[in-house]
Formats: structure tokens, sequence, C-alpha cells
């Protein structure tokens, strides 16, 4: 293996030793649900996962509450208690929110389905399932110190097999400051059937989250590394971090070996240019970087090689992904005639439909309608919900 897939992927041994007081001075609370026991389609792993997310959690110092398989009355409960749980607890507060379940996006919406719930038409996700905005706005609003939400829940779902199709995977989300966002699977992506007791996800989160040292951002990056190299590929996780404050879920043993490479090193790598490095370097590089653009730089340097064909895949989900947001900013006829006109097929056809029959506009523009630039290729701030 070359030297920057040595650098980014090797993970050392770490003794789990108690945090610091420096790191004790700052309260750390954490919400962990797994949602497995559906009535169709039950999921093996969202509970195990669960508890080891949790356990996790709890030897970094956390007060973790731990609950599975809730209801829809339960699930909106249990969250609106953790708010309340964080308000009290003062902004000196990590907050993390952990959710293993099935997931489903409409209309540029992200929510979480509770066990119970009975949605059998697109119409019918808004009233069963829970939006997760009406969470994580209150709780950015409390400007904690950090909030990380974590939706291990980009899965093919068994829901709404009438009417209006819903687009696959998660919805592409900006965080709120001080909030960092997970997805176990890239924006509308889904993450293959798990085979084991575990999902990849959530192994990989727990591993990167045991191994001392690591900043929040590089624990996310290394766990889209982990989780890509062990599914071969068919799993690629994303995350979008406007978290500002320095934190690590643990410091590093005083008799734990030294990292693969130290902070400069992997620094000096992340900004070496990736026509600079091997097939295999530029292929982890550009993972790791999670850029529109590193991944077209990738393809330029390298079109031909075996990984071309999946980043391919990853750019044009990316490239929808950012389109469809840009489209939702907007929220206008012309705006969703144009998402249309681009992507006729695309996965986001009937929540632009749908939109379209809010705003009383007609699905076909006018003749004389000649389509804005809903590219967010080059959309400065669509770039930046795509790179962090």
């Amino acid at each position: 293996m070359r030297t920057f897939f040595r650098i980014v992927l090797t993970i050392t041994a770490v003794a789990l030793a108690s945090a610091t007081s420096a790191q004790q001075a700052e309260k750390r609370i954490a919400l962990v649900i797994g949602n497995g026991a559906y009535q169709v389609d039950p999921l093996p792993t969202p509970a195990n996962d669960a508890g080891l997310i949790a356990q996790t959690l709890q030897a970094a110092g956390f007060d973790v509450i731990g609950a599975r398989d809730l209801d829809q009355d339960t699930l909106r409960r249990t969250l609106r208690d953790f708010l309340d749980k964080a308000s009290a607890s003062g902004p000196d507060t990590v907050a993390f929110v952990y959710l293993s379940g099935y997931g489903v996006q409409l209309e540029g919406e992200n929510y979480f389905v509770p066990v119970d719930a009975k949605i059998a038409r697109d119409t019918d996700v808004s009233v069963e399932a829970v939006r997760m905005s009406d969470y994580t706005r209150p709780l950015a609003a409390l400007k904690l110190k950090a909030n990380v939400i974590v939706l291990d829940a980009a899965r093919a779902h068994p829901f709404a097999k009438s009417g209006q199709p819903l687009a696959s995977g998660l919805a592409l989300a900006e965080p709120d400051k001080g909030m960092l966002v997970a997805f176990n699977a890239a924006p509308g992506t889904v993450a293959p059937q798990e085979k084991g007791p575990y999902s990849a996800y959530a192994q990989a989160l727990a591993e990167m989250i045991r191994t001392g040292g690591l900043p929040l951002r590089e624990v996310f990056d290394r766990v889209r590394l982990r989780v890509n190299d062990v599914t071969k590929g068919g799993e690629v996780p994303w995350n979008a971090s406007k978290v500002d404050t320095h934190f690590v879920f643990f410091d590093r043993a005083p008799d734990a070996p030294p990292l693969a490479a130290s902070s400069d090193q992997v620094s000096a790598m992340r900004s070496r240019p990736i026509r600079d490095l091997g097939a295999q370097d530029a292929y982890v590089a550009a993972l790791e970087r999670d850029t529109l653009q590193g991944y077209l730089d990738f393809l330029a340097a390298y079109p031909a090689d075996s990984m071309a064909t999946r980043v391919r895949a990853i750019v044009a989900a990316r490239r929808e992904a950012l389109t469809w947001r840009r489209t939702r900013v907007v929220d206008t006829p012309q705006a969703y005639w144009s998402y249309l006109r681009r992507y006729p097929r695309g996965p986001h056809v009937a929540d632009a439909r749908r939109r379209l029959a809010y705003l009383a506009a007609a699905f076909e523009p006018p003749r004389s309608f000649c389509g804005i630039r809903c590219n967010a290729d080059t959309d400065s701030s669509a770039r930046r919900t795509a790179i962090r």
C-alpha cells in the first residue's frame, strides 16, 4: 500500500485512558437511538449499532441516553427531552446525537422513521416520520460548544410503494453554525444491506472515536475511508461541518504508539495536487477530501483507472444532490423547471412536481422559458455545503 494510503488509513491501538481535566471541564451529553423492529422489513443491526456507539461514547465521558425501537410518540418525546437536557447543560457542552434505522427524504428535508410508521404514500411521510430539522435547528440555537448529528439511516426502505416515489437516501444538508452533520452514505445514495450483526459505518465510527487525539473532522474523514475500504466502494459516508472549536473524543495516552503520521505530514499530503499522486493514493486523496473538484481531478488524471467508474458514480450523485439543494433554496417555478430540464428522469422529479403543485405552477414551463442557473457545481454556497 502506498504512502498516502498508509498515512490516512493506519489506525493504531489506543488505550482508553480517562479524559484529561481539560476534557472533563466540558459537559458531554449524547442521545443514541437504534430502530430496527419495524412492522415491515425490520432491520437486523440498528439495536447492536446503537449499543456499540453508546458504549463508545460512555467511555469518552458522555452522559448517554440510549433507546431502541421507539414509536412515533416516544421518539418525539425523547428528542424533546434531550433538547431540554442540552438547554440545561449550558454553553460549554458537546451534544452528540446518533440515530440508526430507516431515514427518508422528502422535498429536501430528512426524516427519521419510528418503528410504528405507516408510510404507504409519499404524503404520509410528514405525518408518520420525524423531520430532523425540527430538532436540529433548536439544538443549534442553544449555541453549545459543538453539536454532532449522525444519521446512520441511508438505507433502501420499504415505504411509499404507491403514489409518487421518494428519492433514495438522504438529502444534502447544510449544518448550522457549531454543528457537524454526518450520514452513513453520501446524499442520494444508500448503504448496501449488512451481512453481519453490526453496520460497517457503526463499527468504523466506534473505531475512529476510540483513536485518541483525532480532531472531530478527522474522525469522520477516517470513517469515510474505512467504510469505503470495508465495503469495497459500495458505501461512501458523507459529513459537513461548521464546528470551529477544537474537540477530541480521547486524548492519546502517554504510552500509546504514535499515529502513523503527524498532523503536519497529513496536511502536507492533503495539499498535494491529486495529479502528482499514484492512482491508488489519488483515489484515497479524493475520498479523504470529499469535494466535487477532488473527484473531478482524479478523473482528469486517471480516466481509465479501475476506480474511475466508481468515481464517476460519486460525481453524478454529488452533482445531482447539489443541483437539487440549490433548487430547493431558490424554491421558484423557474428553479424547478430548470431542474426538470436538466434531470428529466432524476431522483427528485416527483419532489419538483410536488413543489410546482404547491406553488400553483404548471408542470411544463412556458415556451419562452430559457432556464436559470441551477448548476450548483459553481455555486459557492452549495460547494461549501458539499465540501464540509
